[in-house]
């Protein structure tokens, strides 16, 4: 069972317009994921390209350190989320010598990689709890 997280903070842009790209890729093989990706017209897309080729990267360096052989093909995204970071504070002039706030939103990306059995065992505690 090999899992792996790539994070990827104070990205410009907000978690909600984020969470519809990322909600796209999770459960998803790797390589599906990929081309999901790819093809996405949101701006957000490039930004968990980038971290999902990260934790893949991880993934495959955990396991050479382990001194084993992880297929890219066998991964899949387990866990993927967006958190919301601080906002940037800026001023704006208005009328009247007056100052207008405004906040840019950042976000931090979160993604994690396994093997399909890691995908097995996340999916059976979330079956469990729903139960009980």
């Amino acid at each position: 069972m090999m899992e792996a997280r790539a994070i990827s903070k104070y990205n410009r842009q907000s978690a909600r317009k984020m969470r519809l790209v990322i909600d796209l890729i999770r459960g998803k093989p790797v390589g599906e994921a990929y081309a999901i990706l790819q093809f996405s017209k949101k701006k957000a897309a490039e930004q968990i390209d980038k971290t999902l080729r990260s934790a893949v990267a991880n993934a495959k360096s955990k396991a050479d350190e382990a001194g084993e052989f992880v297929d890219v093909d066998e991964l899949v995204v387990t866990e993927a989320y967006i958190n919301e970071g601080p906002r940037l504070k800026r001023w704006r002039a208005a009328a009247m010598g007056r100052a207008a706030p405004i906040q840019h939103p950042t976000s931090h990306i979160i993604v994690a990689v396994g093997t399909d059995a890691a995908r097995a065992n996340t999916a059976s505690r979330s079956r469990r709890d729903r139960k009980e």
